[in-house]
């Protein structure tokens, strides 16, 4: 009896040491990846605030009543962004591409207002940015340098002037469509009509090089994706998508345009979306869409009996979240395919509903960081997915800009120009 004791006593204590050395482990390379963040400004490509403020279900539009000094509702504040140790941010000034009735161009300045206002807001912390320089300056002044990126092309009217004016309010990069199909460029969740780019679309790209704005080709078709690299003379970025060889979503990028990166020289930044990072929640996502148009099917408008029916499918097929190995598969995938200089972070915070298991927040970047570091990346190499990457594609736009400025003037093409008719 006293031998099965002590052998029973010796299990625990081994596996109290066990897992003692595991936590060891972990603080060691969360405390790696905060020592790494103290002096590498980390950049995130998208955050979706300016919306989040935009349709507070209280205050709406209210940039005083959202309060970033105190605890927020949704992902961001002040202090989780300090505890994240956030070096700049993207602020994405998203309109959807639905809202044709009350004019695209009149959203898109409301919600640059948003932006600039709640920057503004809070000194302290935050600094309007429009350079790759002022990522390192406002991190030596302990502040996050914020900019604005225009998440859908359909926000200029095709119309290469207004383009020049969004640029002109600080825009720094334009996804060239979000998820509708626009007059002259394909999305990744709608029906492809161009084959990608249209003439004009490919002005539109030519224009944006020219004035030193980036080139996103997150929510954009593969063909699009292909064209953009085609017309494009400086590097791209991919705002917020994953990787479609690990999960088939329409969001995510495949492997031969990862594999046309280094030429270009852009950057993949890797959202925090549960759908776009685990196929387990990708083919459950599916399996719900499926069973939604079945009850439809099923009862027609007969809205209870849909709900009914979906309610017990959900109790069946409760949800499930992906986690931060998924992400950081991810980002491994893109370095494997395109390198380790072209990839990144873009959260895609305050743009989500589900969020990850331990990137609940802006609080927790360093997390990614540490599982990263688990995996055994260097220093170097955490440096360049943290921003150094990013900041490298910026100063080549910028570096291109200058030079096609002195090449030549503003674009002055029109879509029915260079495309013969307005397409319906």
């Amino acid at each position: 009896m006293l031998i099965r004791l002590a052998i029973a006593l010796l299990l625990v204590c081994a596996a109290f040491a066990t897992s003692s050395a595991d936590a060891q482990a972990a603080d060691s390379n969360l405390a790696r990846a905060k020592r790494i963040l103290r002096t590498t400004p980390l950049v995130d490509g998208h955050n979706d605030l300016a919306w989040r403020i935009r349709e507070d279900k209280h205050t709406p539009r209210d940039v005083e009543a959202y309060d970033l000094r105190h605890p927020t509702s949704g992902h961001t504040d002040l202090a989780r962004m300090k505890e994240g140790m956030v070096g700049a941010q993207f602020w994405s000034v998203y309109i959807p591409g639905e809202i044709k009735d009350s004019g695209y161009a009149r959203v898109q300045l409301e919600e640059i207002d948003i932006a600039r206002r709640f920057i503004a807001k809070y000194p302290e912390r935050l600094a309007f940015a429009t350079r790759a320089a002022d990522i390192r300056y406002d991190f030596s002044q302990g502040k996050v340098a914020s900019f604005l990126g225009m998440e859908g092309g359909h926000a200029i009217e095709n119309s290469l002037g207004a383009l020049r004016a969004y640029y002109d309010m600080g825009v720094r990069y334009m996804t060239l469509t979000h998820n509708v199909t626009l007059d002259w460029a394909d999305a990744a969740l709608d029906e492809p009509k161009h084959g990608g780019l249209t003439p004009f679309g490919k002005e539109v790209v030519r224009e944006m090089n020219r004035l030193g704005m980036l080139v996103d080709l997150a929510h954009v078709s593969p063909g699009t994706m292909s064209a953009a690299l085609d017309a494009s003379e400086a590097p791209v970025i991919f705002s917020h998508s994953g990787a479609r060889a690990l999960v088939d979503h329409p969001r995510d990028v495949p492997d031969s345009i990862l594999a046309r990166l280094p030429k270009n020289g852009g950057i993949v930044m890797v959202p925090f979306v549960n759908g776009f990072v685990s196929a387990k929640v990708r083919a459950h996502d599916v399996a719900e869409e499926q069973a939604s148009k079945d009850a439809k099917a099923k009862f027609g408008s007969d809205t209870a009996a849909v709900e009914r029916e979906l309610s017990e499918w959900r109790t069946a097929h409760p949800p499930i979240r992906a986690s931060i190995a998924d992400v950081a598969d991810h980002i491994e995938h893109v370095r494997d395919i395109a390198g380790i200089d072209h990839v990144g972070i873009g959260s895609d915070f305050d743009g989500i509903d589900d969020v990850i298991p331990g990137l609940e927040n802006v609080s927790k970047f360093p997390y990614l960081l540490a599982e990263l570091a688990r995996r055994g990346w260097s220093d170097a190499d955490l440096r360049k997915v943290a921003g150094e990457n990013f900041i490298r594609v910026f100063t080549q736009a910028e570096t291109v800009a200058a030079r096609l400025q002195k090449e030549r003037k503003p674009s002055t093409a029109t879509i029915e120009e260079m495309d013969g008719k307005l397409h319906p």
